[in-house]
């Protein structure tokens, strides 16, 4: 038996996935064989999966397995072993994807600034050293400055949008294999939709050729320093790159407590017991997605 409140929690959040199920979800998990009709549901399975993150911080198949046996067997009678669990939850991993486009849209607070966003990304880690290696068509070897780390994984590029006082709102999310470079990605994934927009960003989003006067995104960074600029020109403009450097990141200082807050959360860095790439999406949209239940108090 589990507290009233946290009844309350699942009864809400069965009808909300089942709500999202029948509108969008069903058709990236469709089923065309004669077993198209399950006793035990999608919509089950998704909802056990985010309410044992959310409500209990249960992250783990088998703990999230074991907590649904033992405590929720009256509400899902139909649950089934802990290995067709899992190869049930592998085939939502494009429904997990789509969720979390849908819970973004559906839970967007009011104060989010339409015209300033804030980009930066983060290292979900597969293995370190030498590992073994798993989901190799979406991961590579890549390296995190802000930790010093050589690491095996992708990176989870996210953009923002401002609010004022507070840990930004995700606007759009990107998966990508560690290597990949943050400039590059941004400029072929996020900036042809974030036309008319100011960007914030760290010194690896300079790219002054590219966020020129007749780009629609205008980009801020802290200063780089200019190859070949003469000295007189650096001591001339110090006073005031620092000052410009300063306010920058000071605004974006909210996207790290973002980050802290999100894998303090759902342990969304720590993907080691990962094996598979199907496993590894669900592991990254399904952390996300209870990110967002509890971003907004679900």
């Amino acid at each position: 038996m589990i507290p009233k409140v946290k009844r309350l929690k699942l009864i809400g959040l069965y009808m909300y996935i089942r709500d999202v199920y029948k509108s969008t979800l069903r058709f990236y998990c469709q089923r065309f064989s004669n077993n198209s009709n399950l006793e035990f549901t999608d919509e089950e399975i998704l909802t056990i999966y985010l309410f044992c993150g959310y409500c209990q911080r249960y992250f783990g198949i088998n703990e999230i397995h074991t907590f649904a046996k033992e405590y929720l067997s009256s509400w899902f009678p139909k649950l089934p072993s802990y290995q067709t669990f899992c190869v049930r939850l592998n085939m939502l991993s494009e429904a997990f994807k789509v969720l979390v486009f849908t819970m973004i849209q559906s839970f967007k607070p009011k104060d989010c600034d339409p015209l300033i966003s804030i980009v930066d990304s983060m290292p979900i880690v597969t293995c370190k050293g030498k590992n073994r290696k798993v989901a190799t068509e979406i991961t590579s070897k890549g390296y995190c400055s802000t930790k010093n780390m050589y690491y095996y994984g992708m990176k989870l590029h996210m953009v923002r949008q401002r609010r004022e006082g507070t840990i930004p709102f995700p606007e759009m999310t990107v998966l990508t294999p560690a290597l990949e470079n943050d400039l590059t990605v941004f400029k072929n994934e996020c900036a042809p939709y974030l036309s008319e927009k100011t960007v914030l960003g760290d010194k690896i989003y300079s790219d002054f050729s590219f966020f020129n006067e007749s780009n629609p995104v205008k980009m801020l960074t802290p200063h780089k320093e200019i190859k070949g600029e003469p000295e007189v020109i650096k001591q001339r403009e110090k006073a005031a790159r620092d000052l410009f450097s300063q306010v920058v990141s000071k605004v974006r200082q909210p996207i790290e407590s973002f980050f802290n807050w999100l894998n303090e959360k759902t342990e969304i860095q720590r993907a080691s017991k990962v094996r598979a790439t199907k496993g590894l999406l669900i592991h990254t949209f399904g952390k996300l997605a209870i990110a967002l239940l509890t971003f907004v108090n679900f």
